[in-house]
C-alpha cells in the first residue's frame, strides 16, 4: 500500500510538557485525513512537524516512501495556523510574491491558481477587505504554487459561514479527486468533516488513541436496539429462532446490538424474557458522527 505519510512514535515536547506523545499516524496515497482533538491535543503541532516547521524530539516519519524529508517536503503544500497573506496587497500581488520567492517563471501560473479558486475576478481589492473565506481560498491557493501531491490544512473552515463552509468543501474534493491531491486537515465542525473525509485519526492529550475508515465510522455510528443480557448464545438463539432476526452482532461478552426490527423493540424484548433470559439494559442506540466523536473526545463540543 503507498503512504504519503507514516510517522513512528513522533514526539514533541515543550519544557517538560509533551504536547504530541509517541504518535504512530498513517496516511494512504489519495486519503482525505480528517484529523480531530480538542484545542490544545497537538494537532497543530503535528502538522507543523508533518511540513518541516518544527522538529520532534523523538521518533521519526516517512514521507512518500523516503526517510529523505527534505527533499520530499518539495511535494507538500500546507496552510498552518493563519495564512501568511499581505493585507494591503490584491490576491494577484499576494501571489506573484509567492511566484517570485520560489522562483517560479511562469506567471500564467497564478492566474491558473487563482482562476481554480475563484478569486480571478478580485481586481485591484485588497486582502484585507476579503471575506474569511476569501483568505482561506488564498491560502489554500498559495499552497498550490508548488503543485503539491500531499495537502496539510489546519482548521480551513474554521469561522466560516455556510456558504464559505461549501465553497472550501467543494474546493478540498475536487483537488482530492480531480488533481488527486491527498489531503490531512483538522477541523472543529465535526459534521462538515464527515461529508469530505475518508479516514479519520482522533488524538486526545497528544495520544493518537485509534485510526479508522469512514465506513466503520459509518458503521460504528449505525442505530441500533443495544441489549445487555445474562446469556448472549442463548439470547442470540432466540433473536433468530423466535424473531427471524439475523442482523445482529455481539461487541463484547453480554452485548447484542440488533439492527433489524428497530419498530418493535417490545417484541424482542418480551421474546427474550419468555425464553428464560435477564434483560438488564434495553434502549435504542445509535448517534450522529459529531455525537460519536464527542464521546470519544470527552463531551465538550471543542474538537
Amino acid at each position: 500500500m503507498d503512504y504519503v505519510l507514516k510517522t513512528d512514535g513522533l514526539t514533541k515536547q515543550y519544557g517538560k510538557h509533551t504536547v504530541v506523545d509517541h504518535v504512530n499516524m498513517k496516511v494512504k496515497k489519495g486519503d482525505i485525513y480528517g484529523f480531530i482533538g480538542k484545542n490544545g491535543a497537538g494537532k497543530t503541532t503535528f502538522m507543523r512537524m508533518v511540513a518541516g516547521l518544527a522538529f520532534p524530539v523523538e521518533g521519526s516519519m516517512e514521507l512518500f516512501g523516503s526517510k529523505d524529508l527534505e527533499k520530499q517536503r518539495v511535494r507538500i503544500g500546507s496552510l498552518i495556523e493563519q495564512p501568511g497573506i499581505y493585507g494591503n496587497m490584491t490576491a494577484r500581488e499576494n501571489m506573484e510574491v509567492m511566484r517570485k520567492s520560489l522562483g517560479i517563471t511562469e506567471k500564467h501560473a497564478v492566474e491558473e491558481i487563482l482562476e481554480f479558486v475563484k478569486l480571478s475576478n478580485t481586481g485591484k481589492k485588497k486582502v484585507k477587505n476579503f471575506s474569511m473565506g476569501m483568505k482561506q481560498r488564498l491560502g489554500i491557493a498559495l499552497a498550490l504554487f508548488t503543485n503539491p501531491d500531499f495537502l496539510i490544512l489546519d482548521e480551513p473552515i474554521n469561522g466560516l459561514d455556510p456558504a464559505g463552509i461549501k465553497e472550501i468543501r467543494d474546493l478540498l474534493l475536487e483537488l482530492n479527486q480531480e488533481k488527486q491531491i491527498t489531503i490531512l486537515i483538522s477541523s472543529h465542525i465535526l459534521g462538515e468533516l464527515s461529508k469530505i473525509a475518508t479516514r479519520y485519526g482522533i488524538i486526545k492529550d497528544g495520544v493518537l488513541m485509534e485510526e479508522f475508515e469512514q465506513e466503520e465510522l459509518e458503521q460504528r455510528c449505525r442505530r441500533c436496539q443495544k441489549l445487555i443480557v445474562d446469556d448472549v448464545n442463548r439470547a442470540s438463539a432466540i433473536l433468530e429462532e423466535k424473531c427471524h432476526i439475523f442482523n445482529y452482532d455481539v461487541p463484547q461478552t453480554g452485548i447484542l446490538r440488533v439492527f433489524e426490527g428497530l419498530d418493535s423493540t417490545w417484541n424482542i424484548n418480551k421474546e427474550l424474557i419468555l425464553g428464560g433470559i435477564k434483560i438488564k439494559e434495553s434502549y435504542l442506540a445509535g448517534q450522529d458522527l459529531e455525537g460519536y466523536f464527542m464521546d470519544l473526545l470527552g463531551g465538550e463540543k471543542n474538537a
